[in-house]
Order: C-alpha cells, then sequence, then structure tokens
C-alpha cells in the first residue's frame, strides 16, 4: 500500500456534510429505481464523510468498481444513453485522479463486459468510439501522474481503432511506477476462468509443465493463468446504481473482498463517494474465513 500522494484536506475538501449535489443524485437514483424511502435524509449532516477519520494506513491497495447506471442517469435527466455514456467518462476521470492521489496501488474499473455486445448496435458503436477518444486525450494526464496501464479482457476482438487506442496507451505508460489502471473491457469472468483451465490443460499435453504436478496445483498456482497473473486481489469492490450482483466480474479474485453498494447512478459518483466507501470498508474486519479479534 502506498501513503496518500496529496494532503487528505486537499484531496476531499468540505467533506463535513452531505452535499446538496449528492442529496439530489440520490433523490434521482431513487426516483429511477423506484426505490423505498431515502436511506439518508437529505438535509442530514453526513458524519460518516470525515476526511479526518479516514486512517491513511488502511486504504485498500487494490480497487475494483463495477460502473453502473449511465442509461438510467441519462432518462433521468431527459438525456440519450450516450450522453449518460460521456457523463460516466467524467465521473472515471475523477476516480483515477482521486484514487492515485490517495495512495491506491491497483484501480480495477469495468468498462465493458463480453455480454455488453447485446446492447443495440449504435450504442456499441458510441461506446467503441467514446473509448478510443477518451484513451488518446487522457493518456497523457495519465503519463504525467505515473499511471500505469494494464488491460484485462479480449482486447484483440475489439474494433481496430479502439483496439490500437488501448494497445498503445499499455505500450507508452509502462515504464510508469504509480498507480496501475486495470481496465477490464470485452472482458467476463467465466471466460477468463475457462480460458485459464483450457491454456493450462494444453500446457501439460505439450510437456510445457509436468502433468503430475497439476494435481498439487493450489489456487496461487492457477491464479498465474487468469488474465490478473502478479494483481493482487481486490481488497475493495465498489458497485454503484444500488444493484447487488457481480455482473460476471473478477469472479475468481474477488472471493474475500469487501463490497460497498453505493446507492448513486455512475455518473454521480465522486471523490466524497469514494471516501464514504473507503470509511466503510475501515470499519469492518476482514477475516478472510478465520476468527475475529475479542
Amino acid at each position: 500500500m502506498s501513503l496518500p500522494r496529496k494532503a487528505l484536506r486537499d484531496i476531499f475538501p468540505d467533506s463535513g456534510q452531505l452535499t446538496k449535489a449528492r442529496s439530489d443524485a440520490l433523490r434521482d437514483a431513487r426516483d429511477v429505481q423506484s426505490c423505498l424511502p431515502a436511506l439518508v435524509p437529505d438535509d442530514a449532516a453526513d458524519a460518516g464523510t470525515c476526511a479526518n477519520r479516514l486512517d491513511v494506513t488502511r486504504i485498500p491497495g487494490h480497487i475494483a468498481v463495477i460502473m453502473d447506471g449511465n442509461g438510467r442517469w441519462a432518462k433521468c435527466q431527459g438525456k440519450s444513453r450516450a450522453a449518460g455514456h460521456r457523463a460516466g467518462i467524467s465521473a472515471v476521470r475523477e476516480l483515477i485522479r482521486v484514487a492515485n492521489d490517495i495512495g491506491i496501488d491497483y484501480l480495477t474499473i469495468y468498462s465493458f463486459s463480453t455480454e455488453n455486445w447485446s446492447r443495440p448496435p449504435q450504442e456499441v458503436r458510441t461506446l467503441m468510439g467514446l473509448f478510443a477518444r477518451t484513451m488518446n486525450a487522457e493518456l497523457e494526464g495519465m503519463l504525467a501522474n505515473h499511471v500505469r496501464i494494464r488491460l484485462i479482457g479480449d482486447v484483440q476482438s475489439l474494433p481496430p481503432r479502439t483496439r490500437r487506442s488501448f494497445l498503445a496507451a499499455v505500450e507508452k505508460s509502462a515504464a510508469c511506477t504509480g498507480m496501475t489502471l486495470v481496465i477490464a473491457v470485452n472482458y467476463g469472468a467465466r471466460q477468463e476462468i475457462v480460458a485459464a483451465a483450457r491454456h493450462l490443460t494444453l500446457a501439460a499435453l505439450r510437456g510445457e509443465i509436468d502433468a503430475a504436478s497439476v494435481k498439487s496445483f493450489d489456487t496461487q498456482d492457477f491464479s498465474a493463468y487468469l488474465s490478473t497473473a502478479g494483481i493482487p486481489d481486490p481488497d475493495l469492490l465498489i458497485r454503484t446504481s444500488g444493484e447487488c450482483r457481480l455482473s460476471n466480474f473478477l469472479l475468481y479474485q474477488i472471493a474475500y473482498s469487501e463490497i460497498y453498494i453505493s446507492e448513486l447512478l455512475w455518473p454521480d459518483f465522486d471523490r466524497y463517494e469514494l471516501l464514504r466507501a473507503l470509511l466503510e470498508y475501515q470499519r469492518r474486519e476482514r477475516r478472510f474465513g478465520g476468527v475475529g479479534g475479542a
């Protein structure tokens, strides 16, 4: 774990209260989803969102995020789904900046799943063009902040322009020593696990590994065949829009991740909601199947 690269008061200014913007965003999210009455009163002081409560020695080393709710946000705003995706990019930008400042070592974002190809073709084309433009526009800033980019998923099946933009970002950031941004694009966890098993089987059949030694393989050995090889498992998984499902994301890696469900739709997710997630994470006792403290 790295220590924060900036002072907390600079990363989270005015973090002692629930802002009206967040309150409105929560109300809009509930309206769109026909949610139950407000979980947090609109005018309440948000005592759990004070930056000075954050223990900088217990920042999670790896955060993974399922960014959900762009379409519902757009519907609430009376805008197109494309506008929702563009608004979502702004939230991604802030998340990357703040995660890097606060000392997160690995940040994994779920950008596009293998199941997302079933969306309307025009929406898929819009997303692929947005990915390419965003990578080209944001790369210089990420390099200046020493962010290293890594990809997981079937990148080779992406449209050529999108694929080139992603691969160029990986190549140009390879020497960066700051936070690692893992972009899950055309990614599915079940597909990843099947591919790892296939790779291991073929390696044994070709004699590249001793078939007898496979019998003693443990979870760490198998992890070396996953696309996340060399990346520690997420400490914290965040999902937005109030949905409580994993959506085929990092199923192997999140076995003992803490999970934070945000009621906010993704475009409304900001540094203060990240702070809330971090504070909730630090309130939990991670036992990994063992017995907690007395």
